[in-house]
């Protein structure tokens, strides 16, 4: 296992130790002293928090992808900046399910939460909305420099975006409070990341693909 790896682990593992005092203390605080029911397996808690795990997983990898396939320190910074948030994030929702006694994985297909479970089945590897196919992550492999960098923005922005459509799912349909604050956090910072991309396109000659 490779020293940035190990990092990532132990980032998770620390992330899930925060995540146990986090929903401790907001079980107590949104309960009102009241006992405060547990999600269920099919609840839109657990589903999102299953759903953009695996989602904020992809994001992670593009992320190591791109910052080892570019010297350009803003891309760089970016990628790291995203990678960060989204394991912190990821360890969080995991270590939710597990506070919950509640499975990682589910036999429902991915956004049978959000009412989508009947949408098409994932194609190349995009299980959900946003996602990057499998072609197109060995494609981000492939390049280096501007086309890597040009790639990256365009695959991330559109990840981002669906990364939205989930989370105003959570807000809206989500119960425990700490997870709908999380989830509104995610909508309000992926949607400044879209707009600094998009800036970071227009500099490169590019835009975004949608």
């Amino acid at each position: 296992m490779s020293g940035r790896s190990i990092g990532w682990v132990a980032g998770t593992a620390a992330a899930v130790l925060v995540a146990a005092g986090a929903i401790t203390y907001a079980v107590a605080q949104d309960g009102g002293g009241q006992e405060t029911r547990t999600p269920d397996a099919r609840s839109a808690d657990a589903g999102f928090a299953r759903d953009m795990a695996v989602h904020h997983q992809q994001a992670v990898e593009m992320s190591y992808i791109v910052r080892d396939r570019t010297k350009n320190e803003e891309v760089r910074r970016l990628a790291y900046d995203i990678a960060q948030t989204q394991a912190n994030q990821r360890g969080m929702l995991l270590g939710w399910l597990d506070l919950w006694g509640l499975p990682k994985v589910s036999a429902d297909p991915p956004m049978t939460w959000m009412g989508m479970g009947d949408m098409p089945a994932g194609k190349d590897g995009a299980l959900m909305p946003g996602m990057a196919t499998n072609t197109e992550l060995k494609k981000l492999q492939s390049l280096d420099g501007k086309q890597a960098e040009v790639l990256y923005l365009q695959l991330m922005t559109d990840h981002h975006k669906g990364g939205i459509h989930m989370a105003e799912g959570c807000v809206d349909k989500c119960t425990v409070g700490v997870e709908k604050r999380l989830a509104q956090g995610m909508v309000d910072a992926q949607q400044s990341e879209i707009e600094l991309m998009a800036g970071m396109l227009k500099e490169r000659g590019a835009q975004p693909r949608s």
